[in-house]
């Protein structure tokens, strides 16, 4: 079986199409298609593997050693996070603010699913969700990535597919019947504490399979539509900015149903950095 997502990413990564390298001034020039590219993505990975190993945080998602705390971890930064949202945006509603950049909007964006009802919405018949969790029975290990003790891809396969899973969506019909996922907070995993975050993602999928929603980066007021598609056998997702290729965020469709969900953002030069989904609480009103 081909194993879950990848997903993850750099801040101000996921609008511009920049890793940590490059932000760092360490970028390289892209080469004009895959296959030339492929001898760069090798030296570029071997070059910041030193970077990454410092900050594992916002690495590849290599097999993690202590379980029990990377779940501490998750929970402690979601309660942060929670907090810090309600003191940094007590109204917020980037649809609102910014409506030519988000095509869409839906009635209770903040409502979240359950795995039980994310089951009975798509005609699949799926009786159990597809576990995707990274570190642990998702991982990478050299050049291979890992779905239990199977080697199931190269790394540069798996990315491949995410892509490919992003990009099959077909042209939507904004009469569709759809099912919102919530809206989520990026912040890095592996950690207890951090910064308040400034990039968020409103998502929700119709009985298709396709994702739809609005990303934002809070820290340049910008807002983009976002676009890809879940796969059926798998319950893979990955979907990416609308109009752009690189990167792509994945995760299994059963992790948005969490209140953290790991994610793996691909970009274009090869690198994979794991992050963390932390679901919002709808505001208040009056807050």
């Amino acid at each position: 079986m081909a194993a879950g997502a990848v997903a993850g990413g750099a801040a101000g990564a996921f609008l511009q199409n920049k890793n940590a390298g490059d932000r760092a001034g360490q970028g390289r020039d892209r080469a004009e298609n895959r296959g030339e590219n492929r001898g760069d993505r090798q030296g570029n990975r071997t070059e910041n593997r030193g970077n990454r190993q410092e900050n594992r945080a916002a690495s590849r998602p290599d097999r993690i050693e202590n379980r029990g705390q990377r779940t501490e971890q998750r929970s402690s930064r979601r309660d942060e996070v929670r907090n810090q949202f309600r003191d940094h945006h007590p109204r917020y509603d980037f649809w609102r603010d910014h409506p030519h950049a988000a095509r869409w909007r839906w009635n209770r964006p903040y409502r979240w699913a359950t795995w039980g009802a994310i089951a009975g919405f798509f005609p699949w018949g799926w009786g159990s969700s597809v576990s995707y969790n990274y570190g642990d029975n998702v991982y990478y290990e050299g050049d291979e990535v890992y779905y239990g003790d199977e080697a199931v891809a190269t790394t540069e396969e798996y990315a491949e597919q995410a892509q490919d899973l992003a990009a099959s969506a077909p042209e939507v019909d904004d009469s569709a019947d759809w099912m919102t996922l919530g809206v989520f907070a990026i912040t890095q995993d592996g950690e207890a504490s951090g910064a308040p975050p400034t990039l968020f993602v409103q998502l929700a999928v119709n009985k298709q399979g396709i994702i739809a929603g609005t990303f934002q980066n809070t820290a340049d007021g910008e807002s983009k539509e976002v676009e890809g598609m879940i796969d059926q056998k798998s319950q893979r997702s990955a979907w990416a900015l609308a109009g752009t290729s690189w990167p792509i965020m994945e995760t299994g469709i059963a992790n948005l149903t969490e209140d953290t969900a790991a994610a793996l953002v691909h970009f274009e030069n090869g690198e994979t950095q794991q992050w963390l989904l932390v679901r919002l609480e709808e505001p208040k009103e009056g807050s």
